[in-house]
C-alpha cells in the first residue's frame, strides 16, 4: 500500500464509525459488516469480496491503538489527503514529502521530525523512510487469514486445532534472493529503496513502491527459474494452534508474527483466524452464560420440588423449584456456563417449560377430572377481561 493510499483512506467511513470511536465500538462495527460482506456468505460475489477486504484493513488499523495513533497523526498532517500549507502561506511551493519520509532530513535542527514520518508510516507498512541511502530494507511479510470451525463445546472450553495455511515464503531455490545464482543487483531506480517519488499535484510529491523492483529494491540479473525473480514462493505449513476457551461465532483472532516470514529480516506478519461455531443440540449461548429449556410437569410446576439439569461436559445439577412457578421463567445455576478471560466461567441459564401430557392414563383423567370440579370458581382469565374493558 502506498504512502498516498493511506492517508487518503477513511478508514472510520468504511466501518461507518466516527472518528472518536472506542475500541468496542470499532470491534462491533467490524463483525457486523464482516459478517454481512464475508465471502462464505457471498459465494461468487466478487463486490461483497472487495469490500470484506476494505473491512478487513480498515479493523487491521482501528483495531490496533497503535496504528490507529499514527493513522490519526497522519491524516492530521495531511489534511485527510493532502498536505496544508499553514496561514498565509499563498501560492503554491514545491514540498516533497521524500524529504519527510527520510531520516536524512528528519534529523537535527529545531524544525526536524526526529525520525522522520518514515517512523509513523515504517510501522504500518513494515519499511522504512527512503533516505537510507542504497542499502536495502527489510520487508514484513503478508498478514494471512484463515477459518476454523469448532463444535460447540471447544468452543467453549477451548481447543488446539490444525491449520494448513499458504503464503509467501522466502524461494528456497534462490535463498530470497531473487537471481538464480544469489547475487541480485540494487535497482538503479529507486536505488535500493523500493520506493519512489512522484509528483501529487499542487508542489509536492508523493512515494509509491518501485514497479521496476516491485518494491524490493532488488533486480535479479539470471531470474530464479522458481520464483521467477521475485525472491517469493508458494509455501505451505501446518501450524498447532490454540483457540482460547469462550470464543464465540465469528470472532476473529489475531496471532502475531505467526503469518508470512518477511524478507531481508524483516518481521513476520500476523495470523487472523476466523471462527466458525457449530451449533448444539440442547445448549446454547448468551455472551458467558450457556442456556437449556428444561421440561417440568404440570405437578412440579403446581406444587414445587427438586428437578436434575443437564451441564455442559459435566455432572447434571439439582435445582429447586418453587411452587407455583410459571412457564418460561428462567432459573440460575451459577459457574456452569461458559469460560471467561479471567478465566472463572458464567452462568447456566434453565428456562422452565411445562410439559402439557399428550396421553392419560384413566387414573390420571380421574385425577384431573377431580381436580378441574375443585377448581371450577377459579377463572384465570378472569384479570384479563377486565383489563380488556377498561382499555
Amino acid at each position: 500500500m502506498s504512502t498516498k493510499d493511506f492517508v487518503e483512506k477513511d478508514y472510520y467511513k468504511v466501518l461507518g464509525v466516527p472518528k472518536d470511536a472506542t475500541e468496542a465500538e470499532i470491534k462491533k462495527a467490524y463483525r457486523k459488516l464482516a459478517r454481512e460482506f464475508h465471502p462464505d456468505a457471498n459465494k461468487g460475489n466478487a463486490e461483497a469480496e472487495e469490500r470484506f477486504k476494505e473491512i478487513s484493513e480498515a479493523n487491521d488499523v482501528l483495531a490496533d491503538p497503535k496504528k490507529r495513533k499514527e493513522y490519526d497523526e497522519a491524516r492530521a498532517l495531511f489534511g485527510n489527503g493532502g498536505f496544508r500549507p499553514g496561514p498565509g502561506a499563498g501560492g503554491s511551493f514545491n514540498f516533497d514529502l521524500g524529504d519527510l519520509f527520510g531520516g536524512a532530513q528528519a534529523g537535527g535542527g529545531a524544525g526536524g521530525f526526529g525520525g522522520g514520518l518514515g517512523d509513523v508510516f515504517g510501522g504500518l507498512f513494515g519499511g522504512r523512510g527512503a533516505g537510507a541511502g542504497t542499502r536495502t530494507q527489510p520487508r514484513r511479510g503478508q498478514d494471512i487469514e484463515s477459518e476454523v470451525t469448532l463444535s460447540f463445546t471447544e468452543a467453549v472450553d477451548g481447543a488446539t486445532v490444525p491449520l494448513r495455511m499458504s503464503s509467501q515464503a522466502p524461494c528456497k531455490a534462490c535463498s530470497g534472493t531473487g537471481d538464480k545464482n544469489g547475487t541480485p543487483r540494487v535497482c538503479p531506480t529507486c536505488v535500493g529503496t523500493g520506493q519512489v517519488s512522484r509528483g501529487g499535484g499542487g508542489g509536492f510529491s508523493l512515494t509509491d513502491p518501485c514497479v521496476d523492483c516491485k518494491g524490493r529494491g532488488l533486480i535479479a540479473e539470471t531470474p530464479c527459474e522458481v520464483c521467477k525473480g521475485s525472491g517469493r514462493a508458494r509455501s505451505s505449513r501446518t501450524m498447532q494452534v490454540r483457540i482460547p476457551a469462550g470464543v464465540s461465532d465469528g470472532q476473529r483472532i489475531r496471532l502475531r508474527g505467526k503469518g508470512a516470514p518477511g524478507e531481508r529480516g524483516g518481521p513476520s506478519g500476523d495470523l487472523y483466524v476466523v471462527v466458525h461455531v457449530d451449533s448444539h443440540p440442547v445448549f446454547g449461548r448468551k455472551g458467558d452464560n450457556l442456556t437449556v429449556t428444561v421440561p417440568v410437569s404440570y405437578v412440579e410446576a403446581a406444587l414445587g420440588g427438586e428437578v436434575k439439569v443437564p451441564t455442559l461436559g459435566g455432572p447434571p445439577v439439582t435445582l429447586k423449584l418453587p411452587a407455583g412457578t410459571p412457564n418460561g421463567r428462567t432459573m440460575r445455576a451459577r459457574g456452569k456456563g461458559a469460560v471467561r478471560k479471567d478465566g472463572t466461567r458464567g452462568d447456566l441459564l434453565v428456562t422452565v417449560e411445562v410439559a402439557v401430557p399428550t396421553q392419560l392414563s384413566d387414573k390420571a383423567r380421574e385425577a384431573l377430572e377431580s381436580y378441574r370440579d375443585a377448581t371450577a370458581d377459579e377463572d384465570p382469565r378472569e384479570e384479563l377481561f377486565q383489563a380488556a374493558k377498561g382499555a
